[in-house]
């Protein structure tokens, strides 16, 4: 187990070249182990491809090897061999390859010109440098040429040409005037890329004679001007004024007024043109437009969008830049000018190519003998690069056969090397913009195991923290990594410890007990050797009794307490802070063993007090808060703040210094503590006061120190315990003489906000420390380390200059003097700043994961050089995200996570992974610009993992000697789950428990039923889930079989009976039992297989609605009561009537509507049988009266108004029954219209039930579907119709 943790699971990983294993592992090789082994050359330093040098200085040309034993250096020129010893002017530095070509004796550097390649050779083979090409600076003198004024007229455009001359490399253009000052530049004036000053349309302000460009030329450190170029505008009104002095009074004359005028391109010409820009390069496009008024820029790529946070806009979006290019940015950019007269634009088609750029470059091996191994060089680019491979520096083709390697295109497989196969191989990569070219070693050693951390090294950790034991070691073969407890204690195995690549052994929780030796084994085929180390584990520091929060009386005493507990054999250390600062330097603050005293408490002392106690190991601390409140004042004496001084008196005056004098005011019964003098500048700031200096409240006098230039009044407010006086009133002016400035500016930076620029900010020197007028600042910089002279610019008073044009990322000196009128203040310290930061250029390399548990994982990969970071390397990011469970084969929602590691780390750990699962990941390197390039995706996968447990366990279907089980799957299998695990045993009436029962389960089943149970028996059941790692956590359930099949165990739940509406069902059941049972309803679709659905009842009742039930459904329902496991009725079936399109809401099975509506029945059959008895003695009835008064209701006219038929309306039927009811001109109640329907009295699938559930009988009858026709029957009236005409 601890074998497959701590070796890689690729083979050619188990072998390591020297140093770049060390940092694979994590461990130190020491200066012995070095000089023992050897190693093929490395190139370590060598000079860039194109190598510009300065043609005044001497030519290094570095060229910087290791290996083992020290190579020798050998240099070829324009491809021939390049023989040092017969040049007296070349030499090279002692146990190096670096060329010193001396110049300095009359030899021009032009001589030197040519393509170099150093090789570097041992026993064990050959390393190349690149074509280093060399050529010297060129800042050639500008041209002499005569230049004539431009006469311009007022709203035409202009282009001045700059032409610098060729200078290698291209220097930088600006223009200035006479005074050094840049000319301003704006969206109508504006420098194009070429150097050339733009004007889209000239301004009288725009004329003078001193338009001069110039080139600075960054090599030599030299500055080239053009001669300056004169410009003159004509306004109209001046042209007008000198056409009328020269024409007579009848001539006609005057100039056009100024025209405005659509865009038209200055550069480029033509609608269309093309550009072609290399991969990671930055991409220019350009286009400036004349026209009146000032035409605006605006770009788009046809067909796309510009890339996001790559795309910025410069020269007042007349310059558009791309930075870090690819193939993806070819299109066309489409530039529009546009004024108010109207638009013209430009296209410019533009394909991005691509020199070779490395995919995988190939990385040294270092093998046993016997052992297999693979270099791969693969690169890309546009076109695609070729691939050529060199040993020793030699075409492939033609080195010495070597049985044991085969070049298959852009891989060399090596098979079975032996010792003889060590050399150094070189791919080269390259198409038409540009190669690469890269070495790589194949060294074969054969070294017995060694461990290299010290014996008996002592690892102390606190209790609960993770404890790291270190075992450094080399060997190649790679040695197997094992670990033991004590000398000859048994290996360690488990998931309690973490064994990582480089050796070291984690222990994520160390307790007490871990104390103890533990032993390190490294063996290979070679050999074996132990190492002992010593672990003691130290019990954690607590405060066991904290500072408490406090409010204190002015002048009263503060105590906080902090008492500690510690392990014995550390020493603590207690730091008492306030506010986070140290404690003020006051002899009121007494710190003792266990607390803080605070004597004679001031409002100065409120704040945050906090108990910090550290030891060798660990750190606690603990906080309180201090109020401090005014005490009570004695009513006998009032107490104020003081009055402010007076007669303020200025004497001795001096440059530097002055006295100043005054009388206190009155104290006001609290003595004054201190006076506070303040000034006033009334040169630089009028009417702002600053704190000069305070002086004891017994002194009224004070010498003053002043600063030149200055106008200086002075106040004084006296401060007693109350508080502050009101300010005096001002002392006279006094003005100091003027004089050098005396300090230079604070806070000096040098910070690049662009890759090509260097940011100098400072803080600028306050009004009153210019001591003079005309405040300026001197900058100066230059290049560190690389011995340039010293640049500098005079600027006014600013605080900050930009310097453009620098190399990315390059450290630069900085210093910010301030002068004045008068001269300069003293010689400013240098600071080190740094030009701008540009996005990394390489992904990490040689990403690996090894997967440690199911749930942690810790990635390798190998740092980005330096030199690509381009900028302050601050650490690199993993992304990783899951794919896919491995169980379930379902992909989802990919959520990405971040883990970001601070500096030049390269490892970390991948904390909470799931189990049995396929995982992505990514590595990028991160500086102050942003992130680089992405490392290829690694895929990764977690082993599988302990399941969590089943979802459900629902023991049913007591009988005398059976249980069935039923469960769900585990929410989270983490593998395959191969069985179940069922434990069970039975329980008595004192809780003890029997003799405990396992069942394996396969892992396909849902459901068992346990047989040749005791009767009357509770039994207790454990369930858990297992995979092949090992089984989960585990459910627990109680149940109990029943005593006889006749007498159901007591207690019972029975005659379940239900009464079911469209939604709702009316549950009620017999309870025998003890009493206060909770009981609870569950119920579920007949014949569905889906979880029950359950409902708790609340109080004691033995009925229950259920409701939100589908209409037309078959439904099974039970009832348990809560706390008696297993005990639930028989299950009973019901089915919800079909759905009506109209649905009544009865209340009729409450008590009091059924008594009410036989008391009104009651009520109507006995009026019916005093009508009826009136009736047969003659006398009239209502209904009589009305078929005296109208006639036939059948011949009857309509209302015109409703067209409803008389007094027969509809509104007659909600009248008072003393208008009679009415029935069927044939006197007899219709069939249909009959009340006594079992559907109107419920006890069909109609029936209707009240949301208790209770019984509603249909007592009232259907409402008549139209007027009774024909004549009122003098007949008795049904008593049901009746009922209706009522009701």
């Amino acid at each position: 187990m601890m074998k497959e943790k701590s070796i890689s699971a690729s083979k050619a990983s188990l072998v390591f070249f020297l140093c770049q294993m060390i940092s694979a592992l994590d461990v130190p090789l020491d200066s012995k182990l070095l000089e023992e082994l050897s190693q093929p050359p490395t190139i370590t330093q060598q000079s860039p491809k194109d190598y510009i040098v300065d043609p005044r200085e001497n030519i290094v040309i570095q060229c910087e090897a290791k290996g083992k034993p020290p190579p020798s250096f050998s240099w070829t020129r324009n491809g021939t061999h390049f023989d040092i010893d017969k040049d007296a002017q070349v030499t090279m530095k002692p146990n190096s390859g670096t060329l010193v070509v001396n110049i300095m004796n009359g030899v021009k550097a032009e001589a030197y010109e040519g393509v170099y390649q150093c090789t570097a050779r041992n026993e064990r083979g050959a390393a190349i440098s690149n074509n280093i090409v060399i050529r010297p600076s060129r800042s050639p003198l500008w041209t002499k040429e005569k230049l004539e004024p431009n006469h311009v007229r007022e709203g035409d455009s202009l282009v001045l040409n700059c032409r610098p001359p060729v200078g290698l490399p291209p220097p930088i253009i600006f223009w200035m005037d006479n005074a050094f000052q840049r000319l301003p530049q704006s969206e109508r004036v504006s420098q194009g890329l070429n150097g050339d000053l733009y004007f889209s349309n000239v301004q009288p302000e725009d004329t003078r004679e001193d338009y001069i460009c110039y080139a600075r030329f960054n090599h030599t450190q030299t500055i080239q001007q053009k001669q300056p170029i004169s410009v003159k505008v004509f306004s109209m009104d001046s042209l007008n004024d000198t056409i009328a002095a020269n024409l007579s009074d009848t001539d006609i004359y005057g100039a056009k007024p100024v025209t405005e005028r659509p865009p038209v391109l200055l550069t480029p010409t033509g609608s269309t043109s093309n550009k072609v820009e290399l991969r990671g390069n930055v991409l220019l496009l350009e286009c400036i437009a004349a026209g009146l008024p000032t035409p605006v820029i605006r770009w788009i790529k046809e067909g796309g969008e510009l890339p996001a946070n790559r795309t910025f806009f410069e020269n007042f979006k007349k310059t558009l830049k791309i930075i870090d290019v690819s193939e993806a940015d070819s299109g066309n950019y489409k530039c529009t000018a546009r004024n108010t007269l109207g638009s013209t634009h430009h296209v410019i088609s533009v394909t991005v190519k691509a020199a070779p750029y490395w995919i995988t470059a190939p990385r040294n091996l270092v093998l046993s003998p016997g052992e297999d191994g693979t270099l791969i060089c693969r690169a890309n680019g546009n076109p695609k690069p070729s691939i050529s491979w060199l040993t020793n520096g030699v075409p492939i083709a033609i080195a010495p056969e070597d049985p044991s390697r085969k070049v298959d295109g852009d891989t060399i497989i090596f098979s079975a090397v032996q010792e003889r196969s060590s050399a150094v191989y070189q791919c080269n990569a390259s198409n038409e913009y540009g190669y690469l070219l890269a070495n790589a070693f194949v060294n074969v050693l054969a070294e017995p195991p060694r461990i290299l951390t010290p014996a008996n090294k002592l690892y102390q950790v606190i209790a609960d923290s993770p404890a790291l034991i270190d075992c450094a070691y080399f060997g190649s073969p790679k040695p197997e990594i094992e670990w033991f407890r004590g000398v000859k204690g048994s290996i360690l195995r488990g998931n309690e410890y973490v064994f990582h690549d480089n050796g070291t052994l984690e222990i994520p929780v160390a307790q007490k007990d871990s104390t103890g030796t533990y032993t390190c084994v490294a063996r290979n085929k070679l050999g074996k050797t132990q190492n002992e180390v010593q672990l003691e584990v130290k019990d954690p520091t607590m405060i066991i009794k904290q500072p408490q929060y406090k409010v204190i009386q002015r002048s009263a005493q503060a105590s906080f307490e902090c008492v500690i507990k510690h392990d014995p054999t550390l020493i603590p250390t207690v730091i008492w802070l306030k506010d986070n600062n140290e404690l003020p330097d006051d002899e009121r603050f007494l710190v003792g063993k266990d607390n803080l005293t605070i004597m004679n408490v001031t409002d100065k002392d409120d704040g945050t007090y906090t108990c910090i106690v550290n030891t060798t190991l660990d750190s606690v601390s603990a906080s309180a808060v201090l109020t401090v409140v005014a005490a009570p004042p004695t009513p006998a004496i009032i107490y104020a703040r003081p009055n402010p001084p007076l007669d303020l008196e200025l004497t001795g005056q001096l440059e530097r210094s002055i006295e100043l004098s005054w009388v206190p005011g009155e104290e006001n019964n609290s003595p004054i503590t201190n006076f506070v003098i303040e000034y006033e500048d009334g040169l630089h700031e009028p009417g702002v006061w600053h704190y000069q200096t305070e002086v004891p409240g017994s002194q009224t006098t004070v010498q003053l120190k002043l600063s030149p230039y200055v106008n200086y009044s002075f106040r004084v407010i006296a401060v007693n315990e109350i508080g502050r006086s009101q300010p005096s009133e001002p002392s006279e002016q006094y003005l100091t003489k003027s004089a050098n400035p005396d300090e230079n500016p604070s806070n000096v930076q040098g910070i690049g906000s662009e890759p090509d620029n260097l940011v100098i900010t400072w803080e600028s020197l306050k009004g009153f420390q210019s001591n003079g007028p005309g405040l300026q600042y001197k900058v100066s910089w230059r290049q560190k380390d690389v011995d340039d002279e010293w640049t500098s610019v005079v600027v006014a008073n600013v605080s900050k200059y930009i310097v453009s044009g620098t190399p990315t990322f390059v450290p630069y000196e900085i210093k910010v003097q301030a002068l004045n009128d008068l001269g300069y203040a003293p010689e400013p310290s240098e600071v080190i700043g740094h030009s701008g930061e540009d996005l990394p250029m390489v992904a990490p390399g040689n990403v690996q994961v090894h997967v440690i548990n199911s749930t942690l994982a810790k990635v390798h990969w190998d740092p980005v050089p330096l030199k690509s970071v381009r900028g302050h390397l601050q650490g690199y990011k993993v992304y990783y995200w899951k794919v896919q469970s491995l169980s379930r084969r379902s992909k989802r929602h990919v959520e990405k996570k971040i883990l970001t590691f601070r500096g030049n780390k390269t490892f970390g750990m991948l904390p909470g992974l799931e189990p049995y699962s396929s995982y992505k990941l990514n590595v990028r390197v991160v500086n102050g610009k942003g992130e680089g390039p992405a490392s290829p995706d690694k895929v990764f996968k977690t082993p599988e993992g302990v399941p969590s447990p089943p979802s459900f366990l629902k023991i049913t279907n007591p009988t005398l000697d059976s249980l069935t089980l039923e469960w769900g799957s585990p929410t989270h299998p983490n593998g395959v789950l191969t069985s179940y695990i069922l434990k069970f045993q039975p329980i008595n009436n004192t809780h003890e428990l029997g003799p405990l029962v396992e069942i394996r389960i396969p892992a396909n089943e849902s459901s068992l039923i346990l047989k040749n149970l005791n009767y009357s028996t509770r039994y207790k059941f454990y369930f858990n889930a297992q995979t092949s790692v090992g089984s989960g956590s585990q459910i627990t359930e109680e149940a109990v079989t029943i005593m006889d099949e006749v007498q159901p165990l007591y207690p019972r739940i029975r005659n379940v009976t239900t009464a079911a509406a469209e939604t709702y069902a009316n549950i009620s059941w017999e309870y025998e039992g003890p009493d206060h049972a909770n009981f609870y309803v569950e119920y579920g679709v007949a014949g569905s297989k889906e979880d029950w659905k359950k409902e708790i009842v609340n109080g004691s009742r033995s009925f229950f609605v259920l409701k939100g039930l589908t209409p037309g459904t078959a439904y099974k329902v039970r009832v348990g009561a809560e706390g008696l496991s297993g005990f639930r009725s028989s299950e009973d079936l019901f089915e919800t009537g079909p759905a009506m399109a109209s649905r009544q809401v009865d209340i009729a099975t409450q008590g009091w509507f059924i008594g009410l509506m036989c008391a009104v029945a009651l009520l109507i059959l006995i009026l019916l049988i005093v009508c009826f008895i009136r009736r047969n003695k003659g006398g009239k009835y209502p209904v009589k009266e009305k078929e005296d008064a109208h006639a036939d209701p059948e011949i009857q006219p309509m209302k015109e108004d409703d067209g409803t038929f008389g007094e027969y309306s509809d509104a007659e039927d909600h009248k008072p029954l003393k208008k009679g009811s009415r029935t069927p001109s044939d006197r007899t109640v219709k069939k249909e219209d009959s009340d006594d329907s079992l559907v109107d009295y419920g006890e069909g699938v109609n029936g209707q039930f009240n949301e208790d559930g209770s019984f509603i009988g249909q007592y009232s009858g259907k409402k008549e579907k139209e007027p009774a026709e024909g004549n009122e029957s003098s007949e008795a009236p049904s008593p049901v119709n009746a009922m209706n005409s009522f009701v």
